[in-house]
């Protein structure tokens, strides 16, 4: 029989989006009293649940990486086991050069083991270039480098123009050019680390990855959308006695004089003996400029991307679409949107909501694109209308169309962002009973976000664990602050 809990005492979670809600879970499995602060009136912050011409469909992300098991343990633990579906499709496809081409196999985050896996998006001159990285001298990356400076370096521009920077651009709406290898692709800067060939450093994580036995999806929705996640989990935390508080902007963070923090909310003012912080960069500047001024200067040096999603449904008579799941669009070809979902295709569980129905989205915007996203929603759907016009010949005019700006969305992992994330962490970690988490710091996925969580219920479980020690024992913890 299991050990109870412990007493993990109070905690205050601030920010009920999906890495604030999984560390109030794995808090109250710990034994700790749990409230969670949100300032919007819901929860999920960019996992949200929505619904188009009567068909249940995502509005913000839609998938999570399932080979890391965070995101769909977390779902398992929820009682989604039942839900947990993987794509209908994994091919899709590549816009560019004119033409929808089959997007390649046989790369890492669009840098290629052989020149061949990238035939057909390439241009001859472009997969002679790849082929040259054997012959070139070793390229020293350091302590980081740009995805983009490097693999060009290697393999050429083409390479990172026409695969690296779209498939990069569909995770952090990002430049490639300045995007950390070390952050974003870290499998990638080892290897870059460790070869003097990118080319045969990729085929060595490919052979790897194949050694593992990594089977099954890749990637893993929810029947429904993965908006529901946050929604279940929310409906833990209060089942387990957890309480959420929506509506209620945090105003004021601050250490108390004999111990623990003060967290003042909605004019009303809570007392906790740990304090986890899971908000977006610019709102934990804020709640840390008091208490940690120098961690809420690197936090208020974070820079984000916006975007939005055109969401569209359309008469399945008057709508046909290429096989897969969708299309990337390479930002040097010009077009205004940078990818395209075929949700009914990708996600058996929305054509069979209706199957009358073809559900398609495409998203808009990008780090440093704000003039797209001045448009108003009918400009965006226009412009979006057009481009799928072009790319697959779909002119059916729309039944319902839902426009979603995700505004300041992603966070932005330039070179050195790892070493801003350890002095950030090295601040908070002065303060007993305070710890960050979210996508500003390990990755922007669902799963990532959970581990962060995940993380900072560990440190302040240490804290408090110190705390608890030092006030059983003064007398021994004095000598041992002597030196001995």
């Amino acid at each position: 029989m299991s050990a109870a809990p412990r007493d993990f005492g109070q905690v205050v979670v601030i920010g009920a989006g999906i890495a604030g809600l999984a560390a109030a879970h794995r808090l109250l499995a710990r034994g700790a009293r749990v409230t969670v602060l949100e300032a919007s009136e819901r929860v999920g912050g960019k996992l949200l649940p929505g619904d188009i011409a009567g068909v249940r469909v995502d509005l913000g992300a839609e998938s999570m990486l399932a080979r890391r098991p965070e995101a769909v343990d977390l779902a398992r633990e929820v009682g989604l086991a039942d839900r947990l579906e993987p794509p209908a499709t994994s091919t899709a496809s590549i816009w560019t050069r004119g033409a929808l081409r089959p997007m390649p196999k046989g790369h890492v985050m669009g840098v290629p083991g052989t020149a061949s896996a990238l035939a057909g998006v390439l241009s001859e001159e472009g997969l002679r270039r790849i082929e040259r990285d054997a012959e070139l001298p070793r390229t020293e990356v350091g302590d980081d480098v740009a995805v983009g400076e490097f693999v060009a370096r290697r393999l050429g521009r083409e390479v990172v123009d026409r695969l690296v920077e779209p498939l990069l651009g569909g995770v952090y709406a990002g430049d490639a050019y300045r995007i950390s290898m070390r952050s974003a692709v870290p499998q990638l800067f080892r290897a870059a680390r460790t070869h003097d060939s990118l080319t045969e450093g990729v085929r060595e994580i490919q052979a790897e990855a194949a050694a593992a036995a990594q089977t099954g999806p890749v990637f893993m929705g929810l029947r429904g959308g993965v908006g529901g996640l946050p929604v279940a989990v929310a409906a833990s935390v209060r089942a387990r006695g957890g309480e959420i508080v929506t509506g209620a902007p945090v105003t004021e963070l601050r250490r108390e004089p004999g111990g623990g923090w003060r967290v003042t909310a909605a004019d009303r003012v809570r007392h906790a003996d740990a304090v986890i912080v899971a908000v977006p960069a610019p709102a934990a500047a804020r709640l840390l400029r008091a208490e940690a001024p120098a961690a809420a200067a690197e936090l208020a040096a974070v820079e984000y991307a916006s975007m939005a999603l055109i969401t569209l449904a359309l008469r399945r008579t008057e709508a046909r679409l290429p096989e897969g799941s969708g299309f990337l669009v390479p930002p040097v070809d010009g077009r205004t949107v940078k990818a395209s979902t075929f949700a009914s295709q990708k996600w058996g569980w929305i054509a069979e909501e209706d199957p009358d129905l073809v559900v398609l989205r495409t998203s808009v915007g990008r780090h440093g694109e704000t003039e797209i996203l001045r448009r108003d929603d009918a400009g965006l759907v226009e412009v979006s209308r057009a481009d799928l016009r072009e790319a697959t010949g779909l002119d059916a005019a729309p039944v319902e169309t839902r426009v979603t700006r995700w505004t300041d969305g992603l966070p932005q992992y330039p070179v050195g962002h790892h070493a801003r994330v350890a002095r950030i962490r090295e601040h908070v970690g002065k303060l007993p009973g305070l710890a960050v988490c979210g996508a500003v710091y390990d990755g922007v996925g669902i799963p990532a976000c959970v581990a962060s969580a995940y993380a900072a219920v560990d440190q302040v479980g240490g804290d408090l664990d110190a705390v608890r020690e030092l006030t059983a024992n003064p007398v021994q913890s004095l000598h041992g602050g002597a030196g001995e």
